[in-house]
């Protein structure tokens, strides 16, 4: 058997909390944000970074059913957020999947020519290391 619980409807009950954004209303008289873009990340004499260290493209099978890789090796100087970024416009210019390991970006199939232009862009000095 079960028992019923004086409950009281929700239209009578009082919410617990009161309205966050209630005071936000008397700030309406703000400026506007920035009309232009945030900026590049530019060098100290106001250039586009254009030197950002070299890096090496392999092609690798081993280990994956005869399934080819292309990876990009020996970054430096750029934490792992601006590595996931570069890895999705590389699997959107290539179409394929790819992934970060061990501060590698790993993208699906041979698209070697592909990921020289994505690093190429964004100021890497890109390589084709191996045989």
């Amino acid at each position: 058997m079960s028992r019923k619980k004086n409950r009281t409807p929700d239209s009578e009950k009082e919410s617990p909390l009161p309205n966050a954004f209630g005071s936000l209303d008397a700030l309406s008289n703000l400026p506007a944000g920035p009309e232009t873009p945030l900026p590049v990340k530019t060098s100290q004499r106001g250039q586009k970074n254009t030197k950002r260290g070299r890096v090496d493209i392999i092609r690798q099978t081993s280990g994956r059913g005869g399934k080819g890789v292309t990876i990009a090796k020996n970054f430096t100087g750029i934490g792992l957020p601006e590595k996931k970024e570069l890895m999705k416009r590389m699997q959107k210019a290539c179409g394929v999947g790819g992934t970060v390991k061990d501060g590698q970006i790993e993208i699906q199939g041979d698209k070697r020519d592909e990921v020289k232009r994505i690093l190429t862009e964004a100021g890497f000095q890109p390589v084709f290391a191996g045989g």
